[in-house]
């Protein structure tokens, strides 16, 4: 099986009784792992898959798990289903698509780590927050009144063309 697997379902095999044990160890380790990442910037991140979880003293699925959840801020993808203990891995961050990522999964114990004020100024992050709040925004299409002008370009009032039926 491969690390992919084992954390997906290490993940679906979390119960109401689990849930929060798992949860602070792989928060805590993905917090110690952003801190060095975010310490070391401008290095690129590179190693072997069971060398960086031995360095982050995490079991291997649990690293799989904090690339899986980098994997859609980096430059270019990792196949991670491919992934095993030997795997070389490069991580070529997008740090503002990281930024942004941590803002929709609402991981204000990592978008708020100190260590961001050496990336990014306190501008960049606004404006990738105000983007992140922007994109979250739902714009409703204006309400057909009764007595207005049916939309489908009948001329007929709403309630007497495609109202009809609703």
């Amino acid at each position: 099986m491969s690390l992919y697997q084992q954390w997906n379902e290490w993940i679906q095999g979390q119960n109401d009784e689990t849930f929060d044990a798992f949860w602070e160890k792989y928060s805590s380790a993905e917090t110690q792992i952003y801190r060095d990442i975010l310490k070391n910037y401008p290095a690129v991140p590179q190693g072997i898959l069971g060398d960086l979880a031995e360095q982050y003293e995490v079991e291997p699925a649990l690293y799989m798990g904090f690339l899986d959840g980098i994997n859609s801020s980096l430059r270019a993808p990792l196949p991670l289903e491919t992934y095993d203990e030997t795997s070389a891995i490069r991580l070529e961050i997008v740090y503002e698509t990281l930024l942004f990522h941590m803002f929709a999964a609402n991981a204000d114990y990592l978008y708020g780590l100190e260590e961001w004020d050496r990336i990014l100024t306190k501008e960049q992050r606004e404006e990738i927050y105000s983007r992140y709040r922007r994109s979250r925004t739902v714009v409703k299409d204006p309400k057909i009144g009764r007595n207005d002008p049916c939309p489908c370009g009948s001329g007929k009032k709403y309630k007497k063309c495609c109202g009809k039926n609703v």
